[in-house]
């Protein structure tokens, strides 16, 4: 079973053979190729690392701080901390497309880093004053008034976000690594271990930072993210040149959605004036059917349609996965923390959710294992989105329960980032099985859904469809404020209160439950459609376009000699 290390080493020295076939031969008196292979690789994975821990640093107690800072009710602290991780989850596209039409990719990662150092830098000013520093035994006193702190909260948030897209989208993108020879079975192990070390990485957050942004330091907190901004900076300083991966041009989002939007347009006219019988909808933007692209765009375009209804379904997932920084937050933030004498932090409770995912992933590497050993399978990972949702489903079904139960013990005090709060006396770990459910659904959804976004799609359309996933993932951040922006207001208050034990947040977490169920049943009727793996990519699904089958001629000619010598080592690539 390959480990993280053996992965990492394993990328570098395929890279390097790949670079020394190709002719590049480095100079005399030069690095040698493989031990500047190395050096970028180590470069990659800290600028990965770095922001990873940007993000989970300024998002793990969000809440604790908008609610006791800033003076935000709970419904709106959570809606702020749903509406950045959404944020962030949709700029890597959206910078994505500015650097291929509009900036330059060397530019615009220029502009994106100074973003993210801005917003980063903008974060302590919120919190200040520094309570925990002292001149001649004295405070340092330097306020912001409370609407001056939120206009810079929300700019920095918003910068933050951009800088973190542009990171993601430029300096490590998904086509910048060499998984195009890779099979289903490598390609499930790589997204399976890749989010392994992501949610490795968080783990170490959500305990470190967590814990002095609320009983350390709690302003100098936001310190943290800053130095980790900065750290990312400079790392990508060192090698941007190597680090800046122009992808190929042969197709886009906006070409994606041009299809998109012809084939609607001349649908629409043909079906009032004419009655042209084509074999799908989109066919209408074809060239010979009286639109403006041509087959090739088009029948990628088909392919990527294809997965709509996956991607559609994943969106009220997302929402409940969104309830760790939320309702799961605040039902924690609402409970007794303290063990042993020790007050736990509040985000710490997320290691819960993480810990499943760290266990699944080795099980399931041995599963995939002996499924994908039989030719004769049709093994697909749709059981595990169906089970995934399942899990998500009871999960928030779990919390709804946990809320009527939290709220029979007696009320204690309890001390937050020096705020007195009322809190139910129940331990916190009572929660602890709505949090592992989540873990569970993590480890089976998110990885098979990678997987099915890149591998049933051509080649040349595997960047975009990623994208798409990204767009929806996004819409499920957003879905979620929105569905506790109504039901807040629907119910005025009462699903979604300020003070838990004067609301009804369990009926909320029914509601929620239900629509996941009826989820988890709609993609039941249709995960047939990406059942059998092998018969998608060999019949016409992914090999129908020409351009497509002398691609993959040409590569097999080009890389005969290589594949005799080395094969395809799977590496760290982008989560969206």
């Amino acid at each position: 079973m390959p480990d993280a290390d053996t992965q990492e080493k394993g990328f570098v020295n395929y890279m390097a053979d790949k670079e020394q076939r190709a002719g590049r031969s480095s100079p005399a008196g030069m690095v040698p190729e493989g031990e500047k292979k190395l050096h970028e690789a180590v470069c990659v994975l800290l600028v990965e690392l770095c922001e990873r821990f940007t993000f989970f640093g300024i998002v793990c107690n969000m809440i604790l701080f908008c609610t006791a800072r800033l003076g935000y009710p709970s419904h709106q602290a959570a809606m702020v901390n749903m509406c950045f991780v959404g944020t962030s989850t949709l700029t890597p596209v959206l910078v994505g497309w500015l650097a291929e039409y509009l900036v330059g990719r060397t530019k615009l990662v220029c502009i994106c880093m100074f973003l993210h150092f801005l917003g980063t830098a903008l974060l302590p000013v919120v919190s200040f004053p520094f309570e925990d520093v002292h001149i001649d035994r004295r405070h340092i006193l330097l306020t912001l008034p409370k609407r001056e702190q939120k206009i810079v909260f929300y700019f920095a948030l918003l910068t933050a976000s951009l800088g973190i897209g542009g990171i993601r989208a430029i300096v490590c993108p998904l086509s910048a690594y060499s998984l195009e020879d890779c099979g289903p079975k490598e390609l499930l192990s790589f997204f399976n271990w890749f989010h392994w070390l992501v949610n490795l990485n968080s783990a170490v957050v959500f305990v470190s930072i967590s814990y002095i942004q609320q009983s350390v330091a709690r302003n100098l907190g936001f310190l943290i993210p800053f130095v980790s901004g900065l750290m990312a900076m400079i790392t990508i300083h060192m090698v941007r040149g190597e680090m800046i991966y122009k992808p190929k041009t042969d197709s886009s989002l906006l070409t994606t959605f041009g299809v998109i939007f012809s084939a609607l347009k001349t649908c629409c006219v043909r079906h009032r004036y004419l009655s042209t019988a084509v074999p799908s909808w989109l066919d209408h933007a074809k060239e010979n059917h009286g639109g403006h692209y041509s087959e090739t765009q088009v029948e990628g375009t088909k392919s990527l349609a294809r997965l709509f209804p996956l991607f559609t379904f994943q969106i009220l997932y997302r929402t409940c996965i969104m309830q760790i920084p939320s309702g799961y937050y605040l039902q924690t933030m609402n409970s007794n923390l303290h063990f042993g004498g020790f007050v736990l932090p509040v985000a710490a409770m997320n290691v819960i959710s993480i810990v499943p995912l760290l266990i699944l992933v080795p099980i399931l590497e041995c599963i995939n294992s002996w499924l994908f050993s039989s030719k004769n399978t049709g093994h697909s990972p749709t059981i595990y989105i169906v089970v995934g949702h399942l899990s998500a489903a009871l999960s928030v079904m779990a919390a709804g329960f946990s809320e009527i139960h939290r709220k029979r013990f007696p009320q204690v005090e309890q001390t937050l980032s020096e705020e007195l709060l009322l809190v139910s006396s129940m331990p916190c770990f009572h929660l602890a099985p709505q949090y592992i459910l989540l873990g569970v659904a993590e480890a089976l959804v998110t990885p098979s859904c990678s997987l099915l976004s890149f591998w049933l799609v051509p080649e040349r359309m595997r960047g975009i469809s990623m994208h798409f996933l990204a767009l929806f993932n996004g819409a499920g951040c957003f879905m979620g404020a929105l569905i506790v922006q109504t039901a807040h207001t629907g119910t005025q208050g009462s699903w979604f209160p300020h003070l838990l034990h004067e609301g009804k947040l369990e009926r909320f977490f029914f509601f929620l439950a239900s629509l996941m169920m009826v989820n988890t049943l709609g993609f039941w009727a249709i995960a047939h459609r990406y059942n059998n793996l092998h018969e998608d990519c060999t019949s016409g699904f992914r090999g129908n376009l020409p351009g497509e089958k002398l691609l993959k001629h040409e590569k097999a000619v080009k890389n005969y000699n290589s594949v005799l010598e080395s094969s395809p080592i799977l590496s760290p690539v982008e989560k969206t």
